[in-house]
């Protein structure tokens, strides 16, 4: 029971580990007029929209951009986040969570 607890504390260990090295993680893309950057803890730290775009008639075009943008931004973290896993030994095989 105690190897058990043990593996757990170990685990939990190893994600906040893991959370501290993706934080430190930032990816930056573009599409359109808008740039987002997005950090590994999957938040946007920075929105920027070319002024350009600003025309009244593009808003769709713009909410499109950012949508998009943001959909690039997050696969492109998550190959980010499963390469630092596999970096530091993905999860280890507890018994019971497989």
């Amino acid at each position: 029971m105690f190897n058990k607890l043990k593996q757990f504390k170990d685990l939990r260990d190893q994600a906040k580990e893991m959370q501290s090295k993706l934080s430190e993680e930032s990816i930056t893309v573009k599409s359109g007029g808008v740039e987002l950057t997005m950090n590994g803890n999957l938040e946007l730290t920075n929105v920027n929209v070319d002024t350009d775009t600003l025309d009244p008639n593009k808003k769709s075009k713009i909410e499109k951009d950012f949508k998009d943008a943001h959909a690039d931004a997050l696969k492109k973290m998550q190959r980010v986040m499963a390469m630092k896993m596999k970096e530091m030994g993905g999860l280890p095989n507890i018994p019971g969570l497989s």
